[in-house]
């Protein structure tokens, strides 16, 4: 640690990356923090009837609200020019926590665009699953694989010393990798695949089965909750791309600087020297625009609450401060129309059916059970067709 002494006398000039990643944070904390607190506000006291889109909302909300709370220490770091100054423990637990919020905040979209598939392909099943029981364990499972996820984090962030000119020793809260280009390779490996590749694959899975279904239906609304998310999905993608950009820029580096370092043959000697040289300066390029576009991502928890205010700027005359409720709220009326398609859809395309094998089974003189359920009894309940009553008054064919 440094002297009060020369602290006093000494700090670090501000570098142009420094500018840069400072400017983000405090634009971050500034519209984030108390923006995602009026989102935990509306959805606890401005809702009344929550959907599984807005209670995915609320926690998205506190991970956000929660993780922005550490913008004050970032921005003590960056600006008063003298290293990380709260220890090692401080440094690790951090970016952990910044870590955690990377994965929560993608498994919760998931989870978004899961509920959004199951309302629109199955309706039935998703109407069954939507209980508070189901929805509690799926957060919770979140949550702790989150955590679980975001083990590594710590173990490669060290809290380094560094001698300066004129003997000053100060220290930086950076990534550390033991000089090893394997654990280089899995850290940032392990982040892409599991914060990018798997949960987009999930993500993208789910809505083009989403588009496949509503264009075979000819259904084509377009309600406030499939918009909400796809709003969500988009600003992650912009925030985070470029963190995981770099990720692979510098796995493939390394893997490859690691491989022409073992080359020996004199006869490809010249060439793997120029590849060697490019590839360097890619390298250190890749790993200077890392603060800033982790900074960049850091971005991502505060746009959200933004994004609400667009999506539901058609409320905020009608609502005034309760905008936001509307706007959550009708993602679950939205939620119980999408169900009523699914239903209403089977509904008549099996009464046409019971009708028309009806009429052929009167011809052919053999009697002819149903196979519907206590839905299709209760509309044959309500019509004025005898026939049709009696068909579903029938049990159903195993």
């Amino acid at each position: 640690m440094v002297s009060n002494a020369t602290t006093a006398t000494f700090s670090l000039p501000i570098t142009t990356s420094a500018k840069v990643g400072i400017s983000i944070l405090i634009l971050a904390f500034t519209l984030g923090f108390p923006g995602n607190l009026f989102v935990v506000w509306s959805v606890l006291c401005r809702v009344r009837k929550r959907s599984v889109t807005c209670l995915l909302v609320l926690n998205l909300a506190l991970a956000d609200a929660f993780v922005l709370l550490t913008a004050p220490i970032f921005l003590r770091y960056l600006a008063g020019g003298n290293g990380w100054e709260f220890g090692s423990a401080a440094c690790k637990l951090v970016h952990y926590l910044s870590s955690v919020n990377m994965y929560v905040s993608i498994y919760l979209i998931c989870l978004m665009s899961m509920d959004r598939w199951l309302a629109v392909t199955r309706p039935f099943l998703s109407q069954r699953m939507r209980t508070k029981r189901s929805l509690l364990v799926l957060l919770l499972g979140v949550w702790v694989i989150a955590f679980l996820l975001s083990l590594p984090m710590p173990f490669y962030r060290s809290n380094l010393r560094k001698v300066l000119p004129n003997n000053i020793t100060l220290r930086f809260c950076v990534p550390y990798h033991w000089s090893s280009v394997g654990h280089r390779v899995f850290q940032y490996t392990f982040e892409t695949v599991m914060g990018c590749l798997v949960p987009f694959f999930l993500i993208n899975t789910c809505y083009s089965s989403i588009i496949c279904r509503l264009q075979s239906a000819k259904f084509q609304r377009r309600g406030q909750g499939s918009r909400l998310i796809l709003i969500i999905i988009s600003a992650f993608t912009v925030f985070w791309l470029p963190y995981h950009i770099i990720n692979t820029i510098e796995v493939i580096l390394s893997g490859f600087w690691s491989i022409s370092i073992s080359i020996s043959i004199s006869s490809l000697l010249p060439q793997v020297i120029g590849l060697l040289q490019g590839s360097e300066s890619t390298l250190a390029a890749a790993r200077v625009a890392r603060p800033n576009v982790t900074a960049f991502a850091y971005f991502s928890s505060a746009v959200n609450p933004i994004l609400y205010v667009f999506a539901g700027s058609s409320h905020i005359r009608q609502a005034g401060l309760s905008f936001l409720g509307k706007l959550l709220e009708a993602t679950n009326s939205e939620s119980r129309s999408t169900s009523t398609f699914g239903r209403s859809g089977h509904t008549s395309s099996s009464r046409d059916d019971i009708s028309m094998l009806q009429t052929l089974s009167v011809k052919l003189g053999k009697p002819f059970k149903s196979r519907q359920g206590d839905g299709d009894n209760k509309a044959a309940r309500e019509t004025d067709e005898p026939e049709l009553k009696t068909l579903a008054s029938v049990e159903p064919l195993e």
